[in-house]
């Protein structure tokens, strides 16, 4: 062969096995990315199964207190219809801030109830509450970082040039919106008075 054939030959296969390293480094990314959505959505709906625990434990020392009560469980619902995967997390981030500003008015709320911060089954509840919180903040974490990576790797120059023709679609950080609330709710263990 001439070296005027093999040239090109030789830049074609350098693209092809660009391409294909693109392709398979970008699979992989994905996969990361929905992976740790997966997490997120795990932590997300065990807070939603410990919150009608918790209001009914707080319902039964602050009965009159229902528009406060009623205000987390429509939060909860909302939040567990709001979209879910990686493609819908400005959705389901929204919904979920929402419920997060519920709890912390929930959680104000137990204060004035000495008897209820003493009771051993809220305690429990509010000591698992406090430690989903904490996951839930890891995952995001982790979630959003997957997210930079997948983002960076898609956006670089010369892959921003393919990665779209690909079908790779940029990842949806999990943000919070308001300030505020990038702390996870004040769910602390309280001391018995």
């Amino acid at each position: 062969m001439s070296s005027a054939i093999l040239i090109p030959i030789v830049g074609i296969g350098i693209v092809a096995l660009w391409v294909a390293w693109l392709f398979n480094s970008l699979v992989g990314l994905r996969n990361r990315l929905r992976g740790a959505w997966g997490d997120i959505d795990a932590f997300l709906k065990r807070r939603a199964d410990l919150i009608p625990g918790v209001v009914a434990a707080v319902r039964g020392y602050a009965a009159h207190e229902e528009r406060t009560l009623e205000g987390v469980t429509a939060a909860r619902t909302t939040a567990m219809l709001a979209g879910g995967g990686p493609e819908g997390t400005a959705s389901r981030a929204a919904a979920e801030n929402t419920l997060t500003q519920r709890l912390n008015q929930l959680m104000a709320l137990v204060e004035d109830y000495p008897d209820l911060k003493a009771s051993t089954n809220f305690l429990q509840l509010q000591e698992e509450l406090t430690e989903t919180e904490n996951h839930i903040a890891n995952a995001r974490r982790y979630y959003n970082a997957v997210v930079r990576d997948y983002n960076t790797r898609r956006e670089t120059f010369p892959n921003v040039l393919i990665s779209a023709l690909l079908g790779f679609a940029p990842g949806e950080f999990f943000e919070l919106t308001d300030l505020a609330q990038r702390e996870a709710p004040d769910v602390g263990t309280t001391e018995p008075e």
